[in-house]
């Protein structure tokens, strides 16, 4: 019987919870507050030195892997294959080509195939024809046949036709009639009236009445006599001698007697003994240690943990802006008004004074530059096309010509402005 002992009441959690959560944060905040510190300097300064450092350092390595790459692999070795390699590839392919293709091509069809082509049709072939056709052909077309034929096949055929066939003829029908008479009208006439009564009546009826009436019960009684003495006996004899003692013997006795030696005692033992020891001497125990020490002492720790990870981000916010406000006071503020009341001013200075006239002087040199070469592109061009004219003929081209444009007439007044002669301007009135 399993003997049920009361669990201890566990003291209230609020208490234990009170009690051990003001040390713990305290403790974690003493711990945390200068990792925390340490933490946000780790992070300022690795973004300083990304935003700073590593990402500039990082643009002009690419820029300049990339400029060496383009100028001292790329751009030569593109230039490389498209007017070295690939002219000499294209070449000595078609060089190879001609060499190994086109030269045993135009051999072997020249010098070899045509030529073997040539010789076996007009020469081999008629040759064989003449020496090992033509000669067995005639001689089986006007000896061979001829001879059997007219030798052979018309004197057989006339003597096979007009000799042979009435004799065999004759003799066939007389055989035939001569071993009717002799042999298969008596034979028949005694299996018919001798044999077949005889067999019927004397044999197969007498053998069928037996086998029905004498032989099929007998047989049948021994088969049943044979399965009752050596098959029905021992059955009977196996199951109520042996079959059933035996199961009752093992259910009624081994069973519970292997049960009472070697099962109810370790059951009793596992179930009296060994599960309430382990029960409330282990796993009540380790679930009150877990549920009420453990598990309320464990979520404290997360909690203040968290909570003092947030206050000591409060308290390295606060040193960060200190330190950035001290420094901003001994550095940044000189450096500013210096960079806002001396090197601003002197730089507009250099700007307006030098900077921009050197400026406008290069804009100006290149835009003449560019009229220059404009100028001489189109000098160029113009000798070119007379130069075509003059090797070819022909006449000038016409060059359009800008139509000339009145003068604007002023409203109210017959006076024009100055300039080329105005053109006549015609009224509504006068056009009619």
């Amino acid at each position: 019987m399993e003997i049920e002992k009361p669990t201890p009441t566990p003291p209230p959690e609020g208490c234990l919870t009170a009690a051990v959560r003001i040390p713990v944060r305290i403790v974690v905040l003493l711990v945390v507050v200068p990792v925390r510190m340490v933490w946000d300097v780790l992070v300022v300064t690795a973004k300083t030195l990304d935003r700073l450092l590593l990402r500039p350092t990082g643009r002009a390595l690419a820029t300049a892997f990339g400029a060496l790459y383009r100028y001292l692999l790329a751009i030569p070795a593109g230039w490389l294959y498209r007017w070295v390699l690939t002219p000499l590839g294209r070449g000595g392919a078609w060089l190879a080509r001609l060499l190994f293709v086109d030269l045993w091509v135009v051999l072997w069809r020249y010098g070899v195939a045509i030529p073997s082509a040539w010789l076996y049709r007009w020469v081999l072939t008629p040759l064989a024809r003449a020496l090992f056709v033509w000669p067995w052909v005639r001689l089986w077309r006007y000896v061979v046949v001829p001879l059997v034929r007219y030798g052979l096949v018309v004197p057989a055929g006339w003597l096979y036709r007009h000799v042979l066939t009435p004799l065999a003829t004759a003799l066939v029908t007389a055989g035939g009639v001569l071993i009717a008479t002799l042999f298969v009208w008596p034979l028949r006439t005694l299996w018919r009236y001798v044999v077949v009564p005889l067999a019927r009546y004397g044999i197969a009826v007498p053998a069928v009445w037996l086998y029905r009436w004498v032989l099929t019960p007998l047989g049948r009684g021994g088969a049943w006599l044979a399965r009752l003495l050596f098959v029905d006996l021992w059955v009977v004899l196996w199951r109520y001698g042996i079959a059933i003692p035996s199961a009752w013997l093992y259910r009624w006795v081994l069973t519970p007697l292997a049960r009472a030696l070697f099962v109810w005692p370790w059951a009793g033992l596992w179930r009296y003994v060994l599960v309430p020891l382990a029960r409330y001497g282990v796993v009540v125990p380790a679930v009150w240690l877990y549920r009420h020490v453990l598990a309320p002492l464990g979520r404290e720790i997360v909690d203040a943990v968290k909570v003092c990870w947030r206050v000591a981000g409060y308290v390295s916010r606060a040193v960060g802006r200190f330190l950035k406000w001290v420094a901003w006071t001994l550095v940044g503020r000189p450096v500013s008004w210096c960079y806002r009341n001396l090197l601003t001013p002197v730089g507009h200075f250099v700007r307006d004074t030098l900077w921009a006239p050197a400026r406008k002087a290069a804009v100006e040199a290149g835009r003449a530059a560019r009229s220059a070469l404009a100028s001489a592109r189109e000098t160029v061009r113009q000798a070119r096309r007379d130069a075509w004219r003059a090797l070819v003929g022909g006449g000038r081209p016409n060059e359009p010509v800008e139509p000339a444009v009145g003068p604007a007439r002023t409203l109210g007044s017959t006076s024009d402005a100055p300039g080329p002669a105005p053109t006549p301007v015609i009224s509504l009135r006068k056009r009619g």
